[in-house]
């Protein structure tokens, strides 16, 4: 089945870009990043801004997201994939990630949700080449278990650190 990516949610000072792949299911039906109430996402950042965003509205979660300079996209803009598992996907392009750092120069660290996420951009780069900012692979927060998969704490402090040394840096 043929896959489209959504729009990036970004306001106008984000300091921070999250990638990942493409959505999956649950988050194209409902057009909104991390929809799946069991993705760890959405909790991640509650819990390193310190709020309690759980219950929050999609447009809440989106106001939140740019309201701590985050923005959100994909590398992927359009595959192919039959569910919702990265290791699904076949047949893909890419969104114009130079353009949108180009756009937005307040941007100054990429953190890549997942290793699907990280090699797709690795892969952009050696089209496009290289982006102007760092980029971090981080732990996917998908909830699909695996054998490589951590716990929620742990990838909470993985993504934690990352927020940490963006938001410090100058």
């Amino acid at each position: 089945m043929k896959l489209y990516s959504m729009n990036p949610v970004v306001d106008r000072e984000p300091r921070v870009l999250i990638l990942g792949s493409m959505p999956g299911a649950k988050s194209l039906d409902a057009q909104m990043y991390y929809a799946n109430p069991r993705n760890h996402f959405w909790p991640i950042l509650g819990s390193y801004f310190d709020q309690e965003i759980r219950n929050f509205t999609d447009s809440e979660k989106l106001h939140f997201a740019k309201a701590h300079h985050l923005a959100l996209w994909d590398v992927l803009a359009e595959c192919e994939r039959e569910g919702s598992l990265d290791s699904a996907i076949r047949h893909e392009t890419y969104n114009p990630i130079h353009r949108l750092i180009n756009d937005y120069p307040s941007i100054i660290k990429i953190g890549c949700n997942g290793t699907k996420a990280y090699n797709s951009l690795i892969n952009y780069q050696k089209t496009n080449g290289a982006l102007s900012v760092a980029i971090e692979k981080l732990p996917s927060t998908s909830p699909v278990p695996g054998k490589n998969v951590l716990s929620y704490k742990e990838k909470e402090n993985v993504w934690h650190a990352f927020l940490q040394e963006a938001f410090s840096a100058k």
